[in-house]
């Protein structure tokens, strides 16, 4: 599933002319924030919702940036309640997991986290 949310993804970031670089991180990104939602939501009907906008400015009519959302109806988390990640930790464990929202936001320009009891949006915006 996650395969065909980044195909759709990478797809509207071609039409845009997004470079091949940047085409690559958002297909990174979507795909680490689909596995994220289908691990970790919970959700009854076990949905992800996606959207996707392509956003211009006032000034001119060109676009500037892609918009992709990533929605689930799961749980819920508290993401102050996350232990960031450490490097120093994950060399020495055999665990080498919660990495995923670092990830996302080292490859996407601006992202947003929404969770609350009836579920998890992921909005990440990367500029052309």
């Amino acid at each position: 599933m996650e395969l065909e949310v980044r195909a759709c993804a990478c797809e509207m970031a071609k039409s845009i002319r997004m470079s091949t670089d940047k085409v690559e991180e958002v297909g990174m990104a979507v795909v680490e924030a689909c596995i994220n939602a289908i691990e970790h939501c919970r959700a009854a009907d076990g949905q992800l919702h996606l959207g996707l906008a392509v956003l211009g400015s006032a000034e001119a009519e060109e676009p500037r940036m892609l918009r992709i959302t990533i929605q689930d109806q799961g749980i819920g988390f508290d993401r102050s309640k996350l232990v960031p990640p450490r490097i120093e930790d994950n060399l020495r464990s055999i665990r080498k997991r919660g990495w995923g929202l670092k990830i996302i936001e080292g490859l996407m320009d601006e992202v947003n986290v929404l969770s609350g009891e009836s579920g998890t949006s992921v909005v990440m915006l990367k500029v052309l």
